[in-house]
């Protein structure tokens, strides 16, 4: 997959000279009723024997438009992991436009005719709630704007036991602890990026040692709890426990950290980027009245996440 980063004023030469079907959206999450989207874009493009492009932004609108709390200016997938399912939904080209006061004032005319067919689209592919422009311009005004020029597909709400899929809906699920809803919607497992970092080594004293993870502030974290992941080192996917917690058995005013016990693993990663995702919630955190009990606990966890990936292998991946 070819990637192109765009800045408002592009150059002519920044685009890929030939016809494409263009799909267009955020797409932050690249969740099920994106994917819907694509792969409708995909079969046109197959049909017509042309590239499968998609244009996306490299931050959400929202925050040249209106203005955004700290939450809002977080998103579901780092720029890296949207490449990688775009690549695995057969994306040819992948263009990045960065999202500035510039951009969003184009007018639909100006947005269309720079932005569409100035990316030689034959077709623009979008779901059905894809707007553009300051005034918010719609798919049925897009047919107007086309002009004869490119045809215009429009994706229909896909909907999940009869709610629309959303990435609304799917960081409410996360930020609720819900990791199983939020893969429903997903059609994948829920992933963090982050580096590893040095903690208290607590674990070490306790048979339990664990990687203390920096998550990439940009990206939603799930809720509190422990959780069944897999965790991303240098290329390998291993099988583990996440914490995401205060560690309250020692004490009440500890901060939020994440925590991964990775099983058969006993290496020093510290720098490391690594990636997990999150499989199933176990439970949620609990205040021991010592050491020996949170033992006892998290022995148990770990056959419980064991036995979830053996009793789900083949049903559940990346």
């Amino acid at each position: 997959m070819k990637i192109v980063r765009i800045h408002h004023p592009y150059t002519v030469a920044q685009i890929v000279a030939t016809p494409v079907v263009l799909t267009l959206g955020f797409f932050d999450g690249v969740h099920l009723g994106h994917q819907a989207v694509i792969k409708q874009a995909a079969a046109v493009a197959r049909e017509r024997q042309i590239p499968l492009a998609v244009m996306t932004f490299n931050q959400h609108p929202g925050l040249v438009f209106s203005q955004l709390d700290s939450e809002q200016m977080k998103y579901l997938t780092t720029p890296t992991m949207k490449a990688e399912l775009m690549a695995a939904l057969g994306v040819d080209i992948l263009y990045i436009v960065e999202f500035t006061s510039a951009l969003g004032a184009l007018t639909p005319v100006e947005f269309v005719d720079q932005y569409i067919v100035g990316f030689h689209a034959q077709v623009a592919v979008a779901g059905f709630d894809y707007t553009f422009g300051p005034e918010k311009a719609t798919m049925q005004d897009l047919v107007q704007y086309a002009q004869g020029r490119f045809d215009v597909v429009q994706v229909a709400k896909q909907e999940a036991a009869a709610a629309k899929i959303s990435s609304t809906a799917i960081r409410a699920a996360i930020k609720a602890g819900n990791v199983d809803q939020a893969n429903t919607l997903l059609g994948y497992p829920y992933r963090n990026a982050g580096v590893v970092v040095h903690g208290l080594a607590r674990g070490r004293t306790i048979g339990f040692p664990t990687l203390n993870l920096a998550i990439d502030p940009a990206q939603h974290v799930p809720g509190i709890g422990i959780y069944a992941v897999k965790i991303a080192l240098a290329g390998r996917w291993y099988l583990g426990m996440g914490s995401i917690g205060r560690n309250v058995t020692f004490g009440d005013k500890n901060a939020v950290t994440v925590e991964l016990y990775v099983f058969d693993f006993d290496q020093m990663v510290y720098g490391e980027q690594v990636q997990v995702a999150w499989f199933t919630r176990l439970r949620g955190e609990i205040k021991f009245a010592d050491a020996a009990g949170l033992v006892t606990q998290l022995q148990q966890d770990e056959q419980h996440s064991r036995a979830y990936f053996t009793n789900h292998s083949g049903q559940v991946s990346l």
